[in-house]
């Protein structure tokens, strides 16, 4: 079970329970309980909550992450853009491009913002050789 899932089912739980304290009016016009309005507000925070730590603070932190990664880049590292191409920065320009070497003598300008975190990380990767018995 992967975490979108996960995540899908307890909001799905959470709308559950905050919805099931509705009450329709009773014919005198007055609601069913007072702690009706209270346990849903609970869940309401709870809801918010679980949003909070689960979709804005991870997509907040890998910004940030990416943004570090960029602004540390500089001559020499091999990085990969985010449509596949290969290269060796050659030149960190101040208006937010690069000079990278793709192959010996092609060079090619591109924003820093086309560099693909991931990508570069797992090209950057030391390689394991496995261990032999």
């Amino acid at each position: 079970m992967n975490l979108k899932s996960i995540l899908a089912s307890l909001s799905g739980a959470f709308l559950l329970i905050y919805f099931s304290g509705c009450m329709p009016p009773s014919s005198d016009g007055k609601s069913g309980s007072a702690s009706g309005g209270s346990f849903q507000l609970i869940f309401l925070g709870l809801m918010i909550l679980v949003f909070w730590m689960f979709f804005i603070r991870p997509q907040a932190k890998r910004a940030k992450n990416q943004k570090k990664f960029i602004t540390d880049l500089q001559k020499g590292d091999k990085i990969v853009t985010i449509a596949g191409i290969h290269g060796t920065i050659n030149k960190v320009n101040e208006d937010g491009t690069l000079h990278i070497e793709v192959s010996p003598g092609s060079y090619l300008k591109i924003e820093k913002s086309a560099i693909s975190m991931d990508w570069t990380a797992a090209l950057n990767k030391p390689v394991t050789t496995p261990e032999k018995k």
